[in-house]
């Protein structure tokens, strides 16, 4: 007798408008400076928005290989999941060169100081040939050149760690939390190239990025992680903990100086940080409904927008923050004022990118 297909699950409005909420906060946290970053959860965390989106992701496709397994069978699965890592992985190529091009426009023509060595392409002008060519490993990144590489990393792996998946259960994430440990052990390490440095060690974030893949693959299999209040208060305990050092960190409250370590190395995705994103995401999937009437509003409507095409407001958004940044940098007695003009305009840009991406989506699907 054949399996059951797996019904589709309904999409998940509050998953967009907390990817919205994010898209806002990577975009302000990008503007160097601005007194707008205390207003984003990173903030007042031991962990960001790096690790929500990565983990999401993985539950995201981890879901849509199990989905398309079950209908069209494990080659076609990984087909389309090869496709996806191939499409992100030109939109980063086209990301970095386009941004390559703003930083040397900026200095050349706008006479920003040494915009090219501060931000990491010097590489590009002294040895282009080779940099391109390094360009196209992924392991050149110059600054905000980090993020997409991890997510490509992440699809190309999850076709074949969902495989095992299906015969070893959980016990096929043992191999990725080994290479996770042995990155932060220092046993291990992903090396920059162009006289970079690795922004996110991928042999790190694949262990996140693939514990989303098997959350996800449950989930769809009907067999999500149970409710425990036990757990419930555990990652409450976590996240107020987190709050703690922030205040610590901040001056707020006095405290020993070993906590701003907790801080360090996001690059490996530090334990610290893995931990406080874990409960992070358990206590909103226990707490925050699917639906819910502020979701509906104005402010809702827009996250949400937002965050059904993350990438390409991801995308705008790295280029925005950064000509922000430089405004501010080049008259710093108006900085925060000029900053705070320029930042209200920029989300309401990224909500327009949602936008007509959305209108984009809806006129593509009626000429189908």
């Amino acid at each position: 007798m054949q399996a059951a297909i797996p019904a589709r699950p309904p999409r998940d409005l509050r998953l967009d408008v907390l990817r919205g909420w994010m898209q806002v906060s990577i975009f302000v946290s990008h503007v160097v400076g601005t007194w707008l970053a205390w207003g984003i959860h990173a903030a007042w965390g031991l962990s960001d928005s790096s690790e929500m989106f990565i983990l999401l992701s993985g539950m995201t496709l981890g879901s849509v290989f199990a989905l398309k397994t079950a209908k069209a069978g494990p080659f076609a699965a990984q087909k389309d999941l090869l496709g996806r890592a191939l499409r992100l992985y030109r939109t980063h190529l086209l990301v970095f060169f386009m941004f390559a091009a703003m930083v040397l426009l900026a200095e050349i023509l706008f006479h920003v100081p040494d915009a090219v060595e501060r931000f990491g392409w010097h590489y590009l002008v002294e040895n282009p040939f080779r940099a391109v060519g390094l360009a196209f490993t992924g392991l050149f990144q110059p600054d905000f050149m980090g993020t997409l590489p991890v997510f490509v990393l992440g699809m190309l792996l999850l076709g074949p760690f969902l495989m095992l998946v299906a015969r070893w259960g959980a016990w096929a994430l043992v191999p990725s939390f080994a290479v996770y440990a042995a990155v932060n052990l220092g046993w291990v390490a992903t090396p920059g190239l162009g006289d970079t440095l690795i922004a996110f060690d991928p042999l790190a974030w694949q262990f996140l990025y693939l514990l989303g893949g098997w959350l996800g693959w449950r989930a769809l299999h009907g067999m999500p992680l149970p409710r425990s209040p036990v757990l419930t208060g555990l990652s409450a305990a976590v996240v107020v903990l987190g709050f703690g050092v922030r205040l610590v960190q901040h001056d707020v409250v006095a405290g020993p100086d070993w906590v701003i370590m907790l801080f360090e190395h996001k690059d490996v995705l530090a334990p610290p940080r893995l931990l406080h994103a874990l409960a992070l995401a358990w206590l909103v999937a226990c707490l925050v409904p699917r639906r819910a009437d502020w979701m509906e509003g104005m402010a809702g409507r827009a996250l949400a927008t937002i965050g059904r095409h993350s990438l390409r407001v991801f995308c705008t958004g790295l280029f925005l923050a950064w000509i922000i940044s430089r405004v501010m940098e080049a008259v710093p007695e108006q900085a925060q004022l000029i900053g705070l003009l320029l930042i209200l305009p920029g989300i309401a840009a990224l909500w327009t990118v949602g936008l007509f991406s959305e209108r984009a989506k809806a006129g593509a699907v009626a000429r189908a």
